[in-house]
């Protein structure tokens, strides 16, 4: 089992310059991912190929990002996620440059796959966020950084029409990688390294089978309209995924130290939050295809509005200011009803927005308020993912967790491409050799995402309340006091076992704060009275894994997980309590 160790003195800062630039490097990854939508349809003209040739430069970016996400957390968890968030925007940087001096296709596709590495950053910002900001601000803060993906795609989509209007497509790529490289020196600056650490070693097997796995899925779903959904290699290649990622399961199951920690993820909480977020990443994706489309269509079709490439970007782009301005209301909502509750609503607007939709497509000011609505929603469920991820899951696996249902999203926008890209081509009509979609063809594809996001509010339903988280993350005694060994308490257990203080959220010395040690049986074997400055110190038995459990009059109950040596040397480990009323586990 993965455990968690801490480095000395672990602190929560203010997160004064945290919260900005982590979500800023979120946007940049999402700015990334927005690059070559302006140019889409020019790209086999740009590149000197087909048309079916020129998709995988699309392609490689979501074949590499699906691979990274994952692999990327762990290695964060075991390394540091600031270290490794900084390795992945660099990847990013390389290959943007690679990108930007090129129109040759291989060297084309080779430069897209390294930019999509830099997807890893999403659930390794959010990690750090986690382990190094206070308790009141981490809501509001992981609220922003899911977000963010949404946010920069708003944003960036008018810039990169503009940008390909009036210079060389190349400046695409050389503004992507000027922006990495100031996200990278931003984090040098201001985001310290986080202090949790996962024991173990790198799983190398499993990053190889779930990557063999996900390619072999993922390449059949972004390709399958081109091949043909019943064709042998479509079906091959699904049937290979289901074959890989079987024995890659099984594989992970008997490895002490697996990239994926399948018994976490098959939890109820894990579950049916991975599941919804397929569904959300279903229906963000729709809106991203179908109203820049509509927006350009010439008039003469009698449904398409005619804007230009900008201004159709523009009209789109308060999908991601919504989705940013959500992040404040979602940790209002969450704070009082729960992150579970939190998702629902945001479905709900979301299937909403789709409905109402259908209706609002004969003016550009109609999607300006499709855009806005669709915002509202999917920045809360978004925001909400995280979060729940973060209270089903110990502190040693957040960047893998994240990670994880990240790549749900990923895998979510994948389906949601190739089914309405799908239903697209089928009702398009052939005007003058090209064919061109059909209002038949939106208002089918705004129907498809509320039924995805109708399905995502029934997993979500299935989520364990607040109240049930709660009570899940308190340490359980299966002995009582009287059972447990004798330990000595403060200065006795200075120099073998656990110390530091107990703080407010604030970071204000909280005294005689009851501190327990529980060990990995669920077994007293410890307790102490914090003194006037906070200062606690707890001695071990032996060597494993514990969990520390303080309580104060006034404050919500909290326990910290950590591992000692069973040396002479003492842990440092402060215990940073929530304000009143907040339950253990709680968002």
């Amino acid at each position: 089992m993965t455990r968690t160790t801490t480095e000395p003195r672990t602190r929560r800062t203010s997160g004064g310059g945290i919260v900005p630039v982590l979500a800023f490097a979120g946007i940049v990854v999402a700015v990334m991912q927005t690059l070559l939508v302006p140019v889409i349809k020019d790209l086999p003209e740009l590149l000197g190929t087909s048309p079916s040739n020129a998709t995988w430069v699309m392609t490689s970016t979501l074949l590499a990002g699906a691979v990274a996400t994952p692999i990327m957390g762990r290695l964060g968890d075991l390394y540091g996620k600031r270290r490794m968030l900084i390795a992945s925007l660099a990847v990013m940087v390389v290959g943007s440059l690679t990108a930007g001096f090129t129109s040759e296709l291989l060297v084309m596709i080779v430069g897209r796959a390294l930019q999509g590495f830099a997807m890893g950053a999403i659930p390794l910002g959010i990690g750090l966020m986690r382990d190094g900001l206070p308790r009141e601000k981490l809501g509001s803060a992981m609220a922003l950084m899911s977000s963010s993906i949404g946010v920069g795609g708003g944003l960036a989509l008018p810039v990169a029409a503009l940008v390909a209007q009036h210079a060389d497509w190349h400046a695409l790529f050389f503004g992507s990688a000027g922006l990495g490289t100031l996200s990278i020196l931003l984090t040098l600056v201001f985001v310290p390294e986080s202090p949790m650490r996962a024991e173990g070693t790198f799983d190398v097997w499993g990053a190889l089978g779930l990557s063999a796995g996900l390619v072999l899925f993922l390449l059949p779903i972004t390709k399958g309209s081109d091949w043909g959904w019943t064709s042998g290699t479509t079906l091959a290649l699904f049937g290979s995924a289901a074959v890989v990622l079987f024995l890659w399961g099984l594989m992970e199951l008997r490895v002490k130290a697996p990239l994926v920690d399948l018994r976490t993820t098959a939890r109820r909480a894990v579950l049916f939050t991975n599941l919804a977020s397929i569904m959300v990443g279903v229906a963000f994706y729709a809106v991203s295809l179908v109203l820049p489309q509509l927006l350009q269509l010439p008039t003469s079709t009698g449904y398409g509005l005619g804007q230009s490439m900008v201004v159709a970007g523009l009209c789109v782009a308060p999908l991601g200011l919504t989705m940013m301005f959500t992040a404040p209301v979602y940790a209002r909502i969450s704070a009082k009803y729960g992150p579970k509750v939190t998702l629902m609503i945001g479905m709900l607007i979301i299937a909403v927005g789709y409905g109402a939709g259908l209706g609002l497509m004969s003016a550009a000011w109609q999607t300006i308020v499709i855009a806005v609505v669709l915002g509202a929603g999917i920045g809360l469920a978004y925001s909400s993912l995280p979060a729940l991820i973060i209270g089903a899951v110990p502190a040693s696996e957040t960047g893998a967790a994240n990670g994880l249902n990240t790549l749900m999203r990923s895998i979510g926008t994948s389906v949601s491409s190739a089914v309405i890209g799908m239903v697209l081509a089928n009702t398009a009509d052939q005007v003058g050799g090209v064919a061109v979609p059909t209002m038949q063809g939106f208002r089918v594809s705004f129907l498809i995402a509320t039924g995805a996001v109708l399905l995502g509010l029934a997993f979500a339903a299935f989520l364990p309340g607040r109240r049930a988280v709660a009570q899940a993350a308190k340490p359980h005694l299966v002995a009582s006091s009287e059972d447990a060994p004798e330990v000595p308490n403060a200065d006795g257990a200075a120099g073998a076992g656990f110390r530091g203080r107990v703080l407010t959220a604030d970071g204000v010395p909280v005294a005689r704060a009851k501190v327990t040690l529980i060990d990995r049986r669920g077994r007293q074997a410890g307790a102490t009275l914090s003194a006037e400055d906070g200062g606690y110190a707890l001695a071990v038995p032996s060597e494993g894994a514990y969990v520390l459990a303080a309580k104060a009059p006034g404050h919500g109950p909290l326990a910290s997980s950590a591992t000692h040596a069973g040396d002479d040397r003492a842990v440092e480990l402060d215990l940073s309590l929530p304000g009143v009323g907040v339950p253990l586990g709680a968002s």
